[in-house]
């Protein structure tokens, strides 16, 4: 009877999370991130082109490999990150959502990936690194990318 009790109360003392969604424009179908307590939740990452369209030209824009793709948005979550106040070193968690690069051969560019990642994680100046999966995929939605990304970070106390 007194475990029964002790689980009553413990239950009933538990706090409500604050959720808080961002959003990069009141147009955008999906968060940017979301904060669930102390926890960002950020959402996957695209680079933006390396070099933009030329409609005059009628060049596409260009995204450039999976090296430069993974610099640019690790790059794009950075910015969120500091945005809310925190930086890489606060990454837990990360997801890499990979496709083959055509320049080489349709093959998946794991080396060029971390080339990218080992700038961020894992240095002198911020030897923190998250928990990561890596995943190859047959496309991701943005037809132009290599590379997504999604990170969990978490507020230091």
């Amino acid at each position: 009877m007194g475990i029964a009790v002790l689980g009553t109360v413990s239950f009933g003392m538990q706090a409500q999370v604050a959720v808080k969604r961002i959003y990069a424009s009141p147009q955008q179908r999906i968060a940017s991130a979301v904060w669930a307590g102390d926890t960002l939740y950020v959402s996957g990452m695209t680079a933006p082109p390396v070099t933009p369209a030329d409609k005059v030209k009628g060049t596409p824009a260009l995204f450039g490999d999976t090296e430069e793709q993974t610099m640019g948005a690790l790059t794009a979550i950075e910015t969120t990150l500091k945005g809310q106040g925190l930086t890489m070193a606060d990454v837990v968690e990360m997801q890499v959502f990979m496709v083959g690069d055509p320049a080489k051969g349709g093959k998946l560019d794991f080396a060029g990936m971390n080339a990218s990642y080992g700038k961020f994680f894992g240095t002198a100046e911020q030897p923190n690194r998250p928990v990561r999966a890596a995943v190859q995929l047959a496309a991701l939605a943005n037809p132009n990318a290599l590379v997504e990304i999604m990170v969990v970070a978490v507020t230091s106390k």
